[in-house]
């Protein structure tokens, strides 16, 4: 079911994760941004969008994680976009011949049969100096980062006072950081600071997962990543609902005590004479 959050801005939730699919209206049609999940879904939201004549000219994928490059064929075959790193990263894991294989192990088993693979990344790398998406309707400003993954793209649909945050800013999960990047820490930090440079415009953020925050939760959200984020800098333990006792998923605190595990090891590397 397709909820409003703006002035022509709706968002579809799914069962896995509460990820959260942003239809945008435009003049003939609309923007879907990390369009969704298994194909039942997709199928039902590209039928809710066609029945009420708002049919998908553009797509958008904020990153290269599984989840948020799916496509189904009822979408149509329309521009879908994403950053240059982006499609690049994508495009490079759909280079091997194990491709399918690789991202398998990484499907919940309880959607992996549910999940459509064909049309899985096949998205057009924007240039790099865009600044804003190439389609007909609101202006959509690109925020690039490096955080989570490389070529991370935040999304303000100015005109509705809407930011659309990809995976990060989620009010039940938290900070998940690139551990393979030079500059994990570093990378989510800055981006952070870029989100913070356009809170006061944001009436509504939407995370890849999780609900929908107010314009009150834009800075809370902000401050309680950063806080996890330098928590883990420092080695300390994070004063964070969604990685103690009462986590909203009770495979968060695993997730957690393995990003300090690995950022523990790069510190030790780093620090090993001759290294």
């Amino acid at each position: 079911m397709l909820k409003e959050v703006a002035e022509g801005v709706l968002v579809h939730e799914s069962e896995f994760i509460r990820s959260n699919s942003v239809v945008v209206q435009g003049r003939g049609g609309v923007l879907l941004v990390d369009p969704g999940i298994t194909s039942d879904e997709m199928a039902a939201l590209a039928n809710d969008l066609r029945e009420s004549g708002r049919p998908v000219v553009a797509g958008f994928s904020t990153h290269s994680d599984w989840d948020h490059v799916l496509w189904h064929a009822m979408f149509g075959d329309v521009p879908r976009y994403g950053t240059a790193r982006c499609a690049a990263s994508i495009h490079d894991l759909l280079t091997h011949a194990d491709w399918r294989a690789r991202i398998a192990v990484g499907l919940p088993p309880e959607f992996a049969e549910e999940i459509p693979m064909d049309l899985l990344g096949l998205i057009t790398g924007l240039p790099a100096e865009a600044a804003r998406i190439p389609w007909d309707g609101p202006e959509v400003r690109i925020l690039e980062h490096q955080a989570h993954a490389p070529g991370h793209a935040a999304l303000l649909i100015e005109e509705r006072g809407v930011l659309v945050a990809g995976d990060m800013l989620s009010d039940i999960l938290m900070p998940f950081l690139d551990l393979e990047a030079a500059h994990p820490i570093e990378d989510y930090l800055e981006a952070l600071l870029l989100l913070e440079s356009v809170a006061d415009d944001v009436a509504a953020v939407i995370s890849g997962h999780g609900s929908v925050g107010g314009a009150e939760q834009v800075r809370t959200r902000i401050e309680q990543d950063r806080a996890y984020v330098q928590a883990l800098r420092d080695g300390g333990v994070p004063d964070d609902p969604r990685v103690g006792p009462s986590a909203p998923l009770d495979w968060l605190p695993d997730v957690h005590r393995w990003q300090l595990q690995r950022l523990a090891r790069r510190r030790s590397h780093d620090e090993t004479p001759g290294q």
